[in-house]
């Protein structure tokens, strides 16, 4: 359960970010359409945690993990819009990362003030 919370929270926010996002444009908040929006992202948060856990001597938990995570998120993210002819507009990628920043890290700060 230690290691499965953390990725439960992750892939929680990034699905909260993609309905945040819908919502904010004007988009559906039906079920498959903030899935479809947040599939990119998550695949992303995947990556973020295999190459974090392979390359990184700290938990999920840790902020260094985070900081992967969140790096692959967007990256990956972006990619597979771009290659999706989705948007990438660049004020979307800053607005992303700072978002994605802020709730993939913003746990992990707080249970480490908590813990």
């Amino acid at each position: 359960m230690s290691r499965l919370l953390p990725a439960v929270l992750d892939v929680l926010l990034v699905v909260v970010f993609a309905a945040v996002g819908r919502r904010s444009h004007a988009e559906g908040l039906d079920v498959a359409g903030v899935l479809r929006t947040a599939l990119p992202f998550l695949v992303g948060t995947a990556a973020g945690w295999l190459v974090a856990g392979i390359t990184l001597d700290g938990g999920p938990r840790t902020l260094g993990y985070g900081v992967v995570v969140v790096v692959l998120t967007v990256v990956v993210g972006m990619g597979l819009r771009a290659l999706a002819a989705q948007g990438t507009a660049p004020s979307f990628v800053v607005v992303a990362t700072v978002v994605l920043s802020v709730l993939l890290l913003g746990w992990r700060l707080v249970a480490r003030l908590l813990g």
